[in-house]
Parts: structure tokens; sequence; C-alpha cells
């Protein structure tokens, strides 16, 4: 989900606090006491907002026509609601390890404990980082996309192209590995809100606190004016007008489902966020897993209500129609001008596009440091680490995640986001989501306030859920092939790195494990 800010950055500031602990080693102990240690002064209310903050931004804007077309007709709802309990099933994943290591890093600290930090655990979190170098700009590059589509909304010269090309390069053992370029004037406007996002970055930022505040009153005001705009303008027939077949399970049926549930998993992302801040949780062991759990619960239900009141008043073939040319996707835009005039469309445009904005500032923010922290902690490349000499910012891991997502404004936005949900769910939620069952059978004894409920069934659920969606789609193969390529450069480059510095697997590891830090 294209997130917003405060948690972003509160989230690369405890990966960035777990990493310079983990380095530690055996001072960690004797400085515990002396060092400052941060406040447990988050309470349930306000870890349930900054969850419900990370999971709305753009994407259920810029989504609905994609997801509308993936399933051709209303029956794509099925795509948020199984969304929702896959949610729910990888939410009791993150929230059993969050309690059992309620401390900073997140997903950097589960793989290294689960899979071993003086072993596997080491390449693992290598490769977690490895990946956000690129599923960051891609879920950068969706918002600037979003915004620039909406921006078409004004001038429709915007959805010109001017060419459009499609490479293909044959891979032994992989196959064809293919990539569509495209190019419009509304290009333009996203490579320019990336050139923006850098330039208001890329100076000392001291607090971003107003700017959340703000865009979550932006962000909720507008899913409640259009939530009260379809339900006082319901048409029920409109809603449900489901084409010939629509629940016939077919290839075709279960291929659209797979489609529309990755963009309903792109929508959803965020939920996790509170284990990020396991650090400044009150009763981690209770509150995390409350927070994850509502949080999912209440977006859900705001998001089945708001794409059902878009689909009363929209009829969905003109989704359809948009999502296959690429454009006119601004469909709240053209929700509002159907409920109320052109009035309302111009004004929930500039609404949507200031969303878009600030959900790309808070992004680029937030991921830019991430790198910065991992070269830190001489788990990453050292030329990240660098530090602007004025501003004190990492102008590299800014720069180059800025460029990088400048190259992904080139794709198509349903590329973009197919891209960035099925490298993370290779790389990341599958390693994970099977980790907490590893956890369980490395470390029977270790403390877990919170207990998966039917165990294992959520875990093996989410697992298959993330497998459906990777597999079950038209073209499915793409992206995996993707996937599998950074997979392997990866590996490759974690290899070369760890043969230099005498690294697992080819000498002793320097860290410590984990257990006891930070708690």
């Amino acid at each position: 989900m294209v997130a917003l800010a405060s948690g972003q950055v509160v989230r690369w500031v405890s990966i960035r606090q777990f990493m310079q602990t983990s380095n530690q080693g055996a001072e960690v102990e004797s400085s515990k006491q002396a060092s400052p240690q941060l406040i447990r002064g988050m309470g349930l209310g306000s870890a349930v907002a900054l969850n419900m903050l990370d999971m709305i931004g753009v994407g259920p804007f810029i989504t609905m026509p994609l997801i509308v077309s993936a399933m051709g007709g209303p029956q794509a709802m099925l795509g948020w609601v199984l969304g929702a309990g896959f949610a729910i099933c990888d939410g009791l994943v993150w929230a059993e390890l969050g309690a059992a290591m309620p401390g900073s890093g997140g997903s950097y600290r589960y793989l290294r404990e689960i899979y071993g930090p003086n072993k596997m655990g080491r390449l693992i979190s290598f490769l977690f980082i490895w990946q956000l170098s690129f599923s960051a700009p891609l879920s950068i590059a969706s918002g600037c996309l979003g915004l620039a589509g909406y921006a078409a909304y004004f001038w429709p010269r915007l959805e010109h192209i001017y060419f459009s090309r499609t490479g293909n390069w044959h891979l032994p053992l992989l196959g064809s590995l293919q990539m569509s370029w495209v190019a419009n004037s509304g290009t333009l406007v996203a490579l320019g809100m990336c050139l923006l996002a850098v330039l208001l970055l890329y100076r000392r930022i001291t607090t971003i606190g107003k700017l959340s505040k703000v865009l979550w009153v932006v962000v909720m005001g507008t899913i409640g004016w259009i939530i009260f705009a379809g339900l006082t303008h319901f048409n029920t027939a409109r809603a449900f007008d489901f084409p010939p077949g629509a629940f016939t399970l077919s290839r075709g049926f279960f291929h659209g489902l797979g489609s529309a549930m990755l963009i309903g998993t792109y929508d959803y992302w965020g939920y996790y966020n509170v284990c990020f801040l396991g650090d400044e949780v009150k009763d981690p062991g209770r509150n995390i897993p409350r927070a994850l759990l509502l949080s999912i619960l209440l977006v859900g239900g705001l998001y089945i209500l708001m794409n059902l009141s878009i689909l009363a008043v929209v009829p969905w073939r003109e989704m359809v129609r948009a999502s296959g040319a690429n454009s006119g996707l601004y469909v709240v835009s053209v929700f509002m001008r159907k409920a109320y005039g052109p009035w309302a469309a111009r004004l929930v445009t500039v609404l949507v596009m200031w969303t878009a904005f600030a959900s790309v500032f808070s992004l680029m923010l937030g991921y830019s440091r991430v790198p910065y922290a991992a070269a830190l902690d001489g788990n990453y490349f050292r030329a990240f680490a660098r530090v602007h000499p004025e501003g004190r910012f990492p102008y590299v891991s800014l720069v180059s995640l800025g460029a990088v997502a400048a190259l992904f404004c080139f794709l198509r936005l349903a590329d973009v986001i197919a891209a960035l949900v099925v490298i993370r769910i290779m790389l990341q939620f599958l390693v994970q989501a099977i980790g907490v069952i590893v956890l369980r059978i490395r470390r029977p004894d270790m403390p877990r306030p919170f207990r998966m409920w039917l165990y294992p069934l959520p875990a093996l659920i989410a697992s298959i859920g993330f497998s459906y969606i990777l597999f079950v789609r038209v073209n499915a193969l793409k992206e995996i092939r993707y996937a599998i390529v950074l997979l392997i450069l990866g590996i490759v480059i974690y290899l070369i790195r760890a043969w230099k510095q005498s690294e697992w697997p080819f000498g002793a590891s320097s860290d410590p494990t984990l257990e006891g830090v930070s708690g």
C-alpha cells in the first residue's frame, strides 16, 4: 500500500535502532542500563490509528478500475473480501512474532531470529533489504502514476501515448523476461513528482507529524464523502449488475480472482506497521495483536463500503474500458461528477492528487532510510551509509531511491502493482509465514504472550493464499521471473560480500544472538 508519513519514518528509525543494537555484541548488556531506552507510550488506540494511516493512502482511489477489470464485473468485490480474510491470517503471523519479539526491527529482526542470526538468517535479512531496494521504488512509482492518472481529469492530453515498447529477454531455465514501457505526457508528471519529492527531502528533516495528521484528515474525509455520496445515490441494479456467468467456477473465474486478490493485497498492506514499533507500544503482548486485527477489520469495512458505493453510481463497464486503455482511471472523479456535478469532481480530484503526492513524499522519506540503516549495520552496500555533510540526511540512499522510482514511472500502473506485490510475497511474506512454524519447532520454549489462534492453520492459509496470488493469474510467470532474477542476484551479491568479509557461510559471523536484545 502507498503508506503515510509517520508510520514509514518511525519504521526506519526502529530498524536502524535494532541493527545498531544487534552489532554491539557483548557490550549490549553492560551498557543497557546507561543507554536511553525508548518509551512504551503508544496505547491500543494510537497503534490502531497508526496502522490505519499506513494502510490507507492513494491505493483505494487508483485500483478500483483494475480490480473490476480483473474479474469483469461487480463480483470483483470477492477480491477485497478474500483479501481481508488472508490479511487477518497473515496478521496472526505478525501478531505472534510481534508479541514474542516486541523490539525494533520488524521483519529484519524476525527473519534473523527464525533462521539463525549466525547462519541462514543473515542471508535472508540481507535479501529483505535487497528486495526493498526494488519494491520500495515500485511503491513510490505507483503513487506517482496514480497522481498523474488523476491529473488527466483536468488535462486529458496527459493520456496521449508517445511511444510504447515491449522488450523480451530469454533467460536460461527461466524462459522469457518481458517488460513493457509506456511514455505519455502523464509520465512527465509522474517523473516531476518524483523529482519534486527528492528536492523537498534533500534537506534536514526535523518533523513531519503535522503532515501525517493533515493527510489522515484528508484521506478519511474523502473516503467518508465517497461513502455518503454512494449511499445517498445508491442504485441497487447498477451495483449488482453481474454479467452472465459471473460466478461460474471456470478457469477464467479463478485466474480473475487471483488478479483481484493481488490488487486487494496491495490495498491492505500496512497492517503490520505496529510490529516495527514494538519498543514503543504499551503492553505489546496484548496491544500488538489487537492493533493488527482491529485495523484490518476497520479498513476492510471502509474499503468494501467505499467500493460498493462507487459501483452503485459508476457502471462497471466504464471502469473496464478505462483499465484496458490504461486511461481514464480517475474513477472517483467520475463518481463525484455523476453524484454532484463538475464542482465535486474537481474538488475530489484535487484531494486525491494531494493524497498521492503526500504519500509519495512520506514513502520516499521513510524508505530512503532503510538501506542507509542496513549499510551502517554492515549488511548492505557501504555507499548507502553516506550522510550529507550539512543537511545530515542519507543523500546517496535518497537519490538512488528517487532515480529507480523514476525509471519505474515508465511502466503501466497495473504492472507496477503486480511486480511490487509478487516481489514482496516471494522474498518476505511467504518466508515469514513459513518461518513462524519453523520458529515454533526451533524455539518451543520462547515466551509467546500471544499464540496464533488455531495454529498452524492461519499461517498455512496465508501461505496458500499468497501462493494462489502468485500462480493463479493470467500471465503469472511474468512477475515471478522478476522476483527469481532479483533473488538470484541478491544471493550472488551476498555470497561475494560474505566471502570477502569471512561471514556465513564462509566463516563465523560476528553477529550475536538476538535473544534478550531490546525487549
